[in-house]
């Protein structure tokens, strides 16, 4: 599952259960894997990240590290703002 919009890997950190958010309820749905973001993002990434799983039928962990480090290497998006923002909740293999 990927949550494209700002913000979504983020919750309220409860005293012995951890971070409860959107990408939890989720995760007690029965999805595997979610992909969120720690901030507000950038569409190109999302693009690229798509492509890469859709288009190049790479898996998420790797379509993500593809498009982390092609933006990372590109002028304007060097800038980790605009590449680091989404990570990997649950089983990423």
């Amino acid at each position: 599952m990927v949550l494209s919009a700002c913000e979504t890997a983020l919750g309220k950190e409860i005293r012995g259960e951890g971070l409860m958010g959107l990408t939890r309820g989720f995760m007690y749905a029965g999805a595997g894997l979610a992909i969120a973001s720690l901030w507000k993002a950038t569409a190109e990434l999302m693009k690229r990240l798509c492509r890469g799983m859709l288009t190049e039928g790479l898996q998420p962990a790797a379509a993500l590290r593809q498009s982390q480090i092609a933006m990372w290497k590109q002028q304007p998006w060097q800038s980790s703002y605009y590449w680091a923002a989404f990570v990997i909740q649950g089983e990423w293999r």
